[in-house]
């Protein structure tokens, strides 16, 4: 389509989902954040179709992102969608530290119960790009003169129900109502000489999408300074 029409000119949307595609390819390591941001200030530039076309070209699906760009429906920018989040069979039910540490972050499916245990050791849960087995999930936390970290991301109901003794759970998220749809994390367990943490926050990649958004919201007001000026 864009071969057919590389001089019709690009709107706003065409080039919001051009650089939706970029960011993806930022996420997934096809680009690094040189050649991200390179292509990312192409776009915003972009006048036509012909112009937006080449900075897709190499990515997989290319052409199918490409072509159909002035005429694929929008998504709301930033939208989770928790629906296709929540189901599948759980890849980890559990992390150890004893004198150490786990992890268990990027895409991942949390179970309806993660059990935790750490000593002298610590350990990080990161829901943020994780898949969860079910509407509610439990994450159970025992931590002895060690601590855990569980991030959630925005919309995520956060419900803790741990105790502490000469230690504690944070409970600053707590309260806050979630996005319709989103799953509940629920925090239980006990800390004794040790913390167990929650934190909300957004991917890299989300982070990222809202500094390029602030930065076109600029430029646009400059250029209608600019107009009005002239």
């Amino acid at each position: 389509m864009t071969d057919d029409l590389p001089e019709l000119r690009a709107s706003d949307a065409d080039r919001e989902r051009v650089a939706e595609v970029l960011r993806d390819a930022l996420a997934e390591g096809r680009l690094d954040m040189e050649e991200f941001e390179e292509r990312l200030d192409s776009v915003y530039k972009a006048r036509t179709y012909g112009d937006l076309e080449p900075l897709t070209r190499d990515l997989p699906g290319a052409g199918q992102a490409a072509a159909p760009v002035p005429f694929a429906p929008a998504q709301a920018a930033g939208s989770p969608g928790w629906p296709a989040r929540i189901g599948g069979e759980a890849t980890s039910r559990g992390g150890v530290a004893i004198m150490g540490g786990f992890q268990r972050k990027g895409v991942w499916t949390a179970p309806r119960r993660f059990n935790c245990f750490a000593f002298w050791g610590g350990g990080e849960i990161d829901l943020r790009e994780a898949h969860f087995e079910d509407r509610e999930i439990v994450v159970n936390c025992v931590a002895i003169m060690g601590g855990m970290s569980v991030i959630v991301p925005p919309g995520v109901e956060v419900v803790v129900r741990g105790f502490g003794i000469m230690g504690g759970f944070d409970h600053r998220e707590e309260g806050v109502p979630g996005d319709p749809g989103a799953p509940r994390v629920v925090l239980t367990g006990f800390a004794l000489m040790g913390g167990v943490g929650v934190e909300r926050k957004v991917t890299r990649a989300e982070k990222q999408r809202l500094k390029e958004e602030r930065r076109r919201e600029k430029l646009e007001k400059r250029a209608e300074r600019k107009e009005l000026e002239d």
